[in-house]
């Protein structure tokens, strides 16, 4: 790229980005409430209609990572590639199953987050501390999945330039330094603004970089002209890989919390509803999208882009070296900028959740009476800390190394099926049964990788078995479900604790159950006045 394209191309990146910082801070006034309250902090005070739904809804699952690792994975492995492809169209189906109810529930009893649910119904310490702590550490390789997406973007921006490593090391600190400022004052307001701007930008880049691909390579036919044979069909032998990696990112993806505190958010679960059926249009274009890892084959300029970069990471560079070679530079800096706060937006929302529980359901279980301004305060400070932890957990091991550790916390984040989506339709089962259940699926889960990989680098999440190589994580949430079914079934007792219902929606101990036991943060001091986020909710009902 010749100077003045270069500088043309970064000049609108910049200036765009000064735009989502002051829409990440102006969320602050967005529609104003009490950010010293933590649900109102951490979910917008839940004023965000359909509309706005949708937006974080696909800010928050399309992420910087996926638009770039998917065409990465169809350019290194051909159509097995294309799971991703199949997930992004049953994601929100399998979502409107268990979300809206969840988001009832959290609505009528004040709930912030899944563990909220799990401590409500079961009671006790234990159990809700694990599931919030599962979140926690699953989060931290997951964001930094993330930034190595905003890597990828700078490094592709600055190819060519004197200390282009440093360069692009020194904007990501300054860039989550931004993030982290605006995260603190506005909370998931400042997120959604961000997320409006990114699916924007997002739509953009992906229509406007798919029909420059098309045109440069004559048309989908003549594009997949004399490629090999891998990028046109599923190996036989892969069929069950391709299926229950598929199944396991369908069922883990609404179990990540940050994706719940996405959707906790909603103004109602109509609306809730409406923004994740509109949500499923994004995969329409990233499927095309994830098309371009064949394509790029057949565009020379591309692949010569291409070759600056070690044979084993040049996948992730896929879509940035075709917005670069084939877009006009104004262009290429918009589309680059969309691709590059798509990572930032779901950093924020993932940092925003970690706080939740750290403060929510860690810290306040040992220190009970904590404050809600104190609660808020917590929060706010541990997801700053949180985004600088990722930060230096990806500079501190490569990219390939982080992509293994996602797939591993996907293992881990999907065994919490029982605790909390079963757990809304049964009471059947007991407290002891999930946390043990939970508990074995994932030591033996990762023993599994460890196996599977020889003990040695972790290059796979696939466990070969008599019907073929499978998703470990299904593999161990099927054992999770049968030995929590089992010991439900034998351990005497009740696994929930009895309720009763008081006004404000509120529920309360049962006559003769004592509060403490009953485990539900305000139990102690609940009375029949209106929740005071309910009030919050009646000043605004627009959506």
């Amino acid at each position: 790229m010749d100077p003045l394209s270069f500088t043309e191309m970064t000049s609108v990146f910049i200036v765009l980005f000064l735009v989502f910082v002051f829409l990440g801070f102006y969320g602050a006034r967005f529609r104003k409430g009490n950010l010293d309250q933590l649900w109102d902090w951490a979910l917008a005070g839940r004023k965000l209609g359909a509309a706005l739904t949708f937006f974080l809804q696909g800010a928050d699952w399309y992420t910087a990572y996926s638009i770039l690792a998917i065409p990465s994975a169809v350019f290194v492995s051909g159509a097995y590639g294309f799971f991703g492809v199949a997930y992004q169209a049953m994601v929100f189906t399998f979502a409107m199953i268990f979300i809206p109810k969840l988001w009832q529930k959290a609505k009528d009893k004040g709930y912030v987050t899944a563990s909220d649910f799990v401590k409500d119904k079961y009671g006790g310490r234990a159990l809700p501390v694990f599931i919030a702590l599962i979140g926690i550490f699953s989060l931290v390789p997951y964001i930094a999945l993330q930034i190595t997406g905003l890597q990828a973007v700078l490094a592709s921006m600055l190819l060519g330039t004197v200390s282009s490593s440093q360069i692009a090391e020194i904007s990501l600190i300054i860039a989550f330094l931004i993030l982290a400022g605006f995260t603190y004052t506005s909370g998931l307001r400042g997120a959604t603004l961000g997320a409006v701007m990114k699916d924007v930008l997002v739509w953009i880049a992906l229509i406007a970089v798919v029909v420059a691909t098309l045109f440069s390579v004559g048309g989908f036919t003549t594009g997949i002209q004399g490629l090999p044979s891998k990028y046109l069909t599923v190996s036989p032998s892969l069929a069950a890989a391709f299926s229950t990696s598929m199944l396991g990112v369908v069922v883990s993806a609404y179990l990540w919390p940050h994706n719940i505190n996405a959707a906790l958010g909603a103004q109602s679960a109509k609306k809730l509803r409406t923004g994740f059926s509109l949500a499923v249009l994004y995969s329409i274009p990233l499927a095309l999208g994830d098309m371009l890892g064949i394509y790029v084959n057949k565009v020379p300029a591309a692949m010569n882009f291409l070759s600056n970069f070690p044979a084993a990471s040049r996948g992730i560079y896929v879509i940035p070296s075709l917005v670069i070679t084939l877009l006009p530079a104004w262009l290429a800096g918009l589309a680059l900028l969309g691709i590059f706060i798509g990572g930032l937006v779901p950093a924020a929302v993932m940092a925003i959740s970690q706080g939740n529980l750290i403060a929510r359901n860690v810290v306040k279980e040992f220190k009970p009476g904590l404050t809600e301004k104190g609660e808020a305060t917590i929060a706010k400070w541990a997801s700053a800390v949180f985004k600088f932890v990722a930060l230096a957990v990806v500079f501190a091991i490569p990219a390939t190394y982080a992509l293994q550790f996602y797939l591993v916390g996907a293992i881990i984040i999907i065994q919490l099926l029982p605790a909390v989506f079963l757990s809304l339709y049964t009471n059947w089962f007991k407290k002891e049964a999930i946390f043990a259940g939970t508990a074995l699926s994932i030591i033996v889960g990762l023993y599994l990788v460890l196996q599977a990989n020889h003990f040695g680098r972790i290059t796979t999440t696939l466990y070969p078995t008599p019907l073929g190589s499978l998703y470990i994580g299904v593999i161990v949430l099927a054992l999770n479900l049968l030995v929590t079914a089992a010991l439900s079934a034998v351990i005497p007792g009740r696994g929930v604790i009895p309720q009763v219902q008081v006004p404000g929606g509120i529920t309360s101990p049962a006559k003769g159950v004592d509060a403490t036991s009953f485990g539900a943060s305000r139990a102690s001091i609940l009375d029949k006045s209106e929740k005071p986020e309910d009030s919050m909710n009646k000043q605004n009902t627009s959506g």
